[in-house]
């Protein structure tokens, strides 16, 4: 039988062989995370190639790449809102690897959709990269040339205008339905896929009016192949200085979106610090200004606290007009 002094030194010694183990694998993590990046990058991007989201997403990638040492590898994923790769995403390990265009889209499937798949604090946010507003776009086929006078015609041939979304429920559809409201006006929906096939289809006069990122079709505008009535932002923007806001004509209607790079909750701290610090220099640079601002975009980072109550605001906003409408769905529909 064993003495209880050997019974002690016994346990004492295996508690410090337990605490060596302990802080073996502390420091072993610490490496692995201070070793990051060790291998490609995927940025995962819920809309197609070209388009508001993809050009800025790219730049960053591309930029990002060279800070790190690591191909940083854009992913289209034009599906759902954006659905299919905020899941992909989850799917992945939580280790970095990965990462997510995350938008205001997130919050609005998780408000929109009873069987979305993910809660909101699944995502991990690292920073912002861009706030855009929106122009009302209207096909040359309507005989109207300004706000008011396409709400008028508007009223003179009720249901007869018909609106473009991505998909069901999307930032597009909430809009529309919150700007038929305060004009007191209707008209039919009509989903698409994506944006890039929308503008097509508005140029072609196929669908009458759009609420899109100006990015997407401030070439078109140019161009005269569409008009833009007016757009959601507090001041004109400097790109469209000679159209006004929906705010100059009586509507108080300010509405923008955004975009930030988010990793999947439980990504190491030290990751997701390394990924801030090396993405906030990037959306400072004056040709990441000047690429996104051409098209009304605005290039801005946070902190990943600061992106948090973006997302968070973003569904206190969504999920009160969705409510309104009624639009609550499942997935899929």
């Amino acid at each position: 039988m064993k003495s209880l002094g050997s019974c002690f030194v016994l346990r004492r010694c295996g508690m410090l062989a337990l605490v060596s183990l302990v802080m073996a694998a502390g420091v072993s993590a610490a490496n692995a995370a201070d070793a990051y990046p060790k291998k490609t990058i995927r940025l995962l991007v819920g809309f197609g190639a070209g388009g508001p989201t993809d050009i800025p997403a790219r730049f960053v990638a591309n930029k990002l790449s060279d800070a790190l040492g690591q191909p940083v590898i854009v992913e289209n994923k034009p599906a759902a809102a954006g659905i299919m790769a905020t899941r992909d995403l989850l799917a992945e390990p939580a280790d970095g690897y990965t990462l997510l265009l995350c938008t205001h889209f997130d919050p609005i499937n998780v408000a929109m959709y009873r069987n979305v798949g993910f809660k909101l604090d699944d995502l991990a946010p690292v920073s912002l990269i861009a706030e855009y507003y929106y122009g009302l776009a209207l096909a040359n086929a309507i005989p109207a040339d300004s706000f008011e006078s396409f709400v008028a015609y508007a009223k003179a041939h009720p249901g007869d205008i018909t609106y473009a979304t991505i998909g069901a429920g999307s930032a597009q559809e909430i809009m529309a339905r919150q700007l038929q409201k305060l004009a007191g006006i209707t008209m039919n929906r009509i989903p698409f896929r994506g944006g890039p096939q929308v503008v097509q289809e508005l140029v072609a006069g196929r669908v009458d009016f759009y609420v899109s990122p100006t990015l997407a079709i401030l070439p078109q505008y140019q161009a005269k192949q569409l008009k833009i009535l007016a757009t959601t932002s507090p001041q004109r923007l400097a790109s469209l200085p000679d159209v006004p806001t929906v705010r100059e004509k009586g509507i108080d209607f300010v509405r923008f979106g955004w975009l930030g790079v988010c990793a999947a909750k439980g990504t190491p701290e030290s990751v997701i610090k390394t990924l801030h610090d090396k993405i906030v220099p990037i959306v400072a640079m004056p040709e990441y200004h000047a690429l996104i601002g051409n098209g009304g975009q605005i290039a801005i980072s946070s902190t990943p606290q600061e992106l948090a109550a973006v997302i968070k605001k973003t569904s206190d906003d969504v999920s009160a007009s969705i409510a309104e409408f009624g639009m609550q769905q499942d997935q899929g529909q």
